[in-house]
C-alpha cells in the first residue's frame, strides 16, 4: 500500500521535517508513506479564485493515477484513530493507493473537495500547516500500529 500526503506549502521547519521524517522510518517496507510538497501560490494582488485555480493543478498533477483521494477540511468528518485504523484496513483491501490532500493557508478549490472520495477533519482546532502534516503522520503511524498489534498504541 501507498499513501501520498499532498500538501500546498513550501519547504517544512526543521522541526516539523524532522518529525516527519522519524515517523516515516517507522512503517515496513510495504506500506509506503510518502509527503510531496506542492508550490503555494504566491499571494498578493491575485483573486482567492486565481490563487485556488492555480493550487488546484499542482495538486492534481501530483495524485498518482487510481488512487483513493481523501481531503482534510475544516468541515470534513470528525475520525477517531481507531476508524482511521479501519479505514486504512479497508484500503489494503481494496488495493487502493490513498492520496490525502492538505491545502494551503486559504484552504482548497471547492472543486476538490467535491470531487473527492471523502473528507475528514484532523481536529476542531485551527492548526499550523506544519503541525498538521507531523500529526497526520503521527496518527497514520498510530493506526498502523493499531492494526499491527503493535504496543506503540495504548487504550
Amino acid at each position: 500500500m501507498r499513501i501520498r500526503i499532498i500538501a500546498v506549502g513550501q519547504k517544512l521547519p526543521g522541526w516539523a521535517q524532522t518529525a516527519c521524517d522519524e515517523y516515516s522510518k517507522r512503517f515496513p517496507p510495504d506500506f509506503k508513506i510518502e509527503l510531496k510538497a506542492v508550490k503555494a501560490q504566491p499571494r498578493g494582488t491575485l483573486p482567492l479564485e486565481q490563487i485556488y485555480d492555480s493550487e488546484k493543478e499542482r495538486i492534481l498533477e501530483a495524485i498518482p493515477k487510481g488512487a483513493r483521494v481523501v481531503v482534510l477540511d475544516e468541515k470534513g468528518k470528525s475520525i477517531q484513530t481507531k476508524q482511521l485504523a479501519q479505514k486504512m484496513i479497508d484500503w489494503q483491501l481494496a488495493a487502493q493507493n490513498v492520496a490525502l490532500i492538505i491545502g494551503g493557508a486559504d484552504g482548497l478549490h471547492a472543486q476538490l473537495k467535491q470531487q473527492a472520495d471523502e473528507q475528514i477533519r484532523l481536529s476542531d482546532l485551527t492548526l499550523p500547516h506544519a503541525m498538521v502534516r507531523v500529526l497526520l503522520m503521527e496518527q497514520l503511524y498510530r493506526a498502523w500500529s493499531i492494526n499491527n498489534n503493535h504496543p506503540y498504541h495504548r487504550e
